[in-house]
């Protein structure tokens, strides 16, 4: 009877583990108060959306920090994704930030605590051969207005990853949203109007 009690037990604290992993429910706070998410363990199975959805930090948080960063004052975010886990790199933001002077740079933001832990230089021309800096000082809507704007579009979905491009001669975004069970792009031109 104790054996069976005890199997019992262990299958059900099994099956309520399994059900926690495929929710993306993340993993209660560690010591330290750092809650830990799906992507940071075993768990890697979920995508981008689902674990940006439970991330402690969210894109809005993580451009204002990049944008915090460097020598240079006015530095405008022009592109940002969310990216799991891997090998030494915690669940993060990639946020690339230009400067009026033409310098990038790519910050990667912790997404679980908001803090800055790596920095690297790029050349623009690597990412963009028909944008320039000034394009971005220019554009009337910023990425974190059009995030805003997406955010809304998408009933209250949390923003995880933006893309930059060229529409004409203006900045036009697409930003990913995810939602309460679903991804979705919402695309928002320099007027800070979505574009169908």
């Amino acid at each position: 009877m104790l054996q069976r009690l005890t199997a019992t037990l262990g299958l059900l604290a099994l099956g309520t583990g399994l059900a926690l992993a495929q929710t993306g429910t993340p993993t209660p706070p560690a010591a330290g108060g750092v809650t830990t998410l799906p992507g940071n363990s075993a768990n890697g199975d979920l995508k981008e959306w689902q674990l940006a959805k439970v991330a402690k930090v969210s894109l809005l948080q993580a451009i204002d920090t990049a944008q915090k960063q460097g020598d240079e004052k006015e530095g405008r975010a022009i592109d940002a994704d969310f990216e799991k886990a891997g090998g030494k790199d915690p669940v993060h933001y990639a946020v690339k930030v230009v400067y009026p002077s033409g310098k990038l740079v790519e910050y990667g933001i912790n997404a679980e605590t908001g803090t800055l832990y790596k920095t690297e230089n790029q050349p623009i021309e690597r990412h963009f051969t028909r944008l320039k800096p000034a394009d971005f000082q220019n554009a009337r809507t910023s990425l974190k207005e059009a995030l805003s704007i997406a955010e809304q579009k998408a009933s209250g979905g949390k923003a995880y990853e933006a893309e930059v491009s060229k529409d004409g001669s203006t900045v036009q975004y697409a930003i990913k949203v995810a939602g309460a069970d679903n991804e979705q792009t919402v695309k928002v031109g320099p007027d800070g109007k979505v574009v169908d």
